[in-house]
């Protein structure tokens, strides 16, 4: 066991980049824009209120060690209902998360931004290739991403090929990864967000890293796809 802030300094956020830059909100309305505003900074404040109150723990630190001494970049992989841990776990270290078009990503993407996120925009319904190129290019810049593998709108605890793809195209691993919260609240959402009580325990738990080979057939990202969905089962307590 490592304590969060010994695991914490130990990153450096990636330099200046434009998916760090905050999007013009010229295509909405304003009360859109009001409440695109609004609701970023309300979440940021409450995830920071929230986190700064956690008992952190962290677990598996040497299955991340393991990708960086291997000269790659983790590609971090969790269920959406941990948005709202993980993103107080992981901020100021310049990672970059993939972020739905939609209204409701507009604001995520605002909050993320200000944990030190960077964002790229598309999902697996809508400019989902595009959001995969973007990926690689920022990979190739050295920029580490990360994906909620059931987004944006489920099924629920669903593995969705676009992390694998990544992995393929960049020969950087996966990094499954979960945070618990002892003690949460769950919102009515499609995802069943948890939202930990203030106060409360909170564990980080990396799981060892996914490769893909840049020659995987299909058979084989089935079996990748396989191996990540019962890695995640595992950590959340879903086997």
């Amino acid at each position: 066991m490592i304590t969060y802030n010994a695991v914490h300094c130990l990153f450096v956020p990636a330099p200046t980049d434009k998916a760090y830059q905050i999007s013009s909100l010229d295509q909405y309305s304003l009360s859109q824009r009001l409440t695109i505003r609004a609701a970023g900074f309300a979440f940021y404040v409450l995830i920071k209120f929230v986190g700064w109150t956690l008992r952190w723990q962290v677990d598996g630190l040497e299955n991340l060690e393991t990708v960086y001494r291997s000269g790659r970049l983790p590609i971090y992989a969790a269920w959406h209902d941990n948005i709202f841990l993980g993103t107080y776990a992981f901020r100021n270290r310049g990672i970059v998360f993939l972020t739905s078009q939609s209204f409701d990503g507009e604001y995520i993407a605002r909050f993320l931004r200000r944990f030190g996120y960077g964002v790229i925009r598309g999902s697996s319904t809508r400019g989902g290739q595009r959001g995969l190129v973007e990926m690689i290019r920022g990979m190739k810049r050295g920029l580490e991403m990360g994906f909620t593998v059931d987004g944006p709108k489920g099924p629920r605890h669903k593995v969705k090929f676009g992390v694998l793809l990544l992995a393929k195209k960049t020969g950087n691993p996966v990094v499954p990864f979960t945070v618990k919260a002892s003690r949460y609240w769950t919102v009515n959402s499609w995802d069943k967000l948890q939202i930990p009580v203030p106060f409360s325990n909170a564990r980080l738990i990396y799981c060892e890293p996914i490769g893909v080979p840049a020659n995987a057939t299909s058979d084989e990202l089935a079996k990748s796809l396989e191996e990540l969905q019962s890695a995640l089962d595992k950590l959340t307590g879903n086997q």
